[in-house]
């Protein structure tokens, strides 16, 4: 009977002198550190012990193929400017695994805010019962964070949600299906593919994280976001508004009486969309809210 060969693991040296080159490389390169640890984490059976306390452990759980693979990821990171997120696949998001690829926009931290921020106002609301109960939708889902995170906290209420990219429909269903929630998806823009469900006057609330950045500022964001995520879940326009114009001007036909109509938006834009809500005439109820820097990131109202 012929014996299996040991499975070679790396020595502690190793290991230790390649982590703090990568933690050197990280710095010159203006990387947070932090993003080693998440990489080695989403992609290894290290726990934060084993790299806080530097454990001896470590050389038990990394062959030198998983060392190479990290290193080549790594490299990836520093030389191409690949989110870390797309290179392990992942993303969290409030309570959520999700997963991410070129095709969809990263979920980002205070985009978050947004749930919370809609649940406090369903709550202070004197129709809150239609509601919890009613027809929702994320407009421009996606990797489907918004509406997975909707889903959850309105367990009796109608999710949809609507992507231009079948690309990213695709991603949104893979994560709904991984946190068991059932959320009707459609193809399209905007509000096309409500129309034809006949959603009109029907909808309880019309959440969206829509494109905002005016396009002369797209190509001078971060190398990350410039050449790895895509154009079309950032680029609003001219004035980085021509989107969210277009929910003001078609979300009155969907919502029912004292619907709920919240978006988010970039820092300087909350006066202009507290306008375009004004001068459209079927809202009251115009509130702005603030992200966990204290930024004007969300604008809510209620159909009137």
């Amino acid at each position: 009977m012929t014996s299996l060969a040991p499975i070679s693991m790396i020595n502690f040296h190793e290991w230790h002198e390649w982590y703090d080159r990568s933690l050197s490389d990280a710095q010159s390169s203006n990387i947070p550190a932090f993003e080693l640890d998440w990489l080695i984490l989403r992609l290894t059976s290290l726990d934060k012990l084993d790299l806080r306390l530097r454990s001896p452990n470590i050389t038990q759980k990394i062959t030198p193929e998983t060392l190479a693979n990290l290193d080549r990821l790594w490299q990836q990171r520093l030389r191409d400017r690949i989110p870390v997120q797309y290179l392990t696949g992942s993303v969290t998001w409030r309570d959520l695994e999700l997963e991410v690829t070129p095709a969809v926009l990263i979920p980002r931290p205070e985009t978050e805010l947004i749930i919370d921020i809609v649940a406090e106002l369903v709550a202070q609301s004197s129709q809150a019962e239609a509601y919890h109960n009613g027809i929702w939708v994320d407009l421009g889902t996606g990797s489907g964070a918004i509406a997975i995170a909707l889903a959850k906290h309105f367990p009796q209420a109608q999710i949809h949600a609507v992507d231009l990219s079948e690309s990213a429909l695709e991603i949104a269903q893979i994560n709904t299906d991984k946190h068991g929630q059932q959320i009707q998806f459609h193809h399209g823009s905007w509000f096309e593919p409500l129309a034809k469900l006949n959603l009109q006057n029907k909808l309880a609330a019309v959440v969206s994280n829509p494109p905002y950045i005016p396009s002369n500022e797209v190509l001078k964001l971060q190398p990350e976001v410039t050449n790895h995520e895509p154009h079309s879940a950032l680029d609003g326009g001219d004035d980085g508004l021509d989107d969210i114009r277009d929910l003001v001007n078609a979300a009155p036909e969907y919502l029912i009486s004292g619907g709920l109509w919240i978006v988010e938006m970039m820092s300087g834009q909350a006066e202009i969309v507290r306008s375009l809500l004004q001068i459209n005439g079927s809202y009251s109820n115009i509130q702005v809210h603030q992200d966990y820097a204290g930024i004007e990131r969300f604008v809510s109202a209620n159909l009137t």
